[in-house]
């Protein structure tokens, strides 16, 4: 479930597309202005931002230029009305990855979107394998011994997660960054409480992945060691 923020002082259109981005699995954030973006993007892990060129606060490419003379790498589409060929040179030169007309499809967007996590070397794959467990981000289903496992949407999202860096240790502040959004309420209890129905979920399905605590640190899949005796 790849988190995405969504940066547009048009509210009807915000909210359409962060409802079609719901539908397609992504996790959206959204925000109306564009120092709320440059913040965001400081501060959380996204995996695509879609920035308006013009809003309130820092534009679109403003805040394109500050995240990438940051470091940031986040992949970006900018969203524009404007139609000549020497703003969009100038958008793509502020560092932004693609460009987008308005008005759009939303279903071009979502292919925009597709097409930037493809190119990301950390999402060049959608499928995540490990044991007997496998997870394809792009038709977001979860299989064990090639049978479904149905998981509630932040479950997948800490699975997708942890599985991304299989064997990397993540935080609680980490998963809840990754899986849930500001204005949702969230807490180290909540994260645990999917842990453990996720668990349950694998270990019911004959799963040989198990997620491990690592008290005081955070959380990994590993593959269970099968007894040779």
């Amino acid at each position: 479930m790849p988190k995405v923020l969504l940066a547009d002082d048009n509210v009807e259109l915000s909210e359409m597309v962060a409802r079609y981005l719901k539908f397609e699995h992504y996790t959206v954030e959204v925000v109306d202005n564009g120092d709320s973006a440059l913040e965001l993007l400081s501060t959380c892990d996204f995996d695509l931002a879609i920035l308006d060129w013009e809003m309130p606060g820092k534009s679109g490419v403003e805040v394109c230029q500050s995240h990438r003379q940051r470091g940031g790498t986040t992949p970006i589409l900018m969203l524009t009305g404007k139609n000549e060929i020497d703003d969009k040179l100038f958008g793509l030169d502020s560092g932004a990855d693609d460009y987008l007309t308005k008005p759009f499809h939303v279903q071009e967007l979502i292919a925009r979107l597709r097409a930037l996590l493809r190119r990301s070397p950390l999402t060049a794959s959608p499928i995540f394998k490990l044991g007997n467990l496998s997870l394809d981000s792009e038709s977001y289903r979860v299989l064990v011994d090639a049978k479904d496992l149905k998981l509630i949407p932040k479950e997948f999202g800490i699975l997708e997660t942890l599985l991304k860096k299989s064997g990397k240790v993540f935080s609680t502040d980490e998963l809840l960054n990754k899986v849930w959004v500001a204005n949702e309420v969230a807490s180290a209890e909540s994260v645990r409480t999917h842990i453990k129905n996720l668990r349950q979920k694998l270990s019911k399905a004959g799963c040989n992945v198990e997620v491990e605590t690592l008290h005081g640190i955070g959380y990994k899949v590993t593959e269970k060691v099968v007894d040779a005796k």
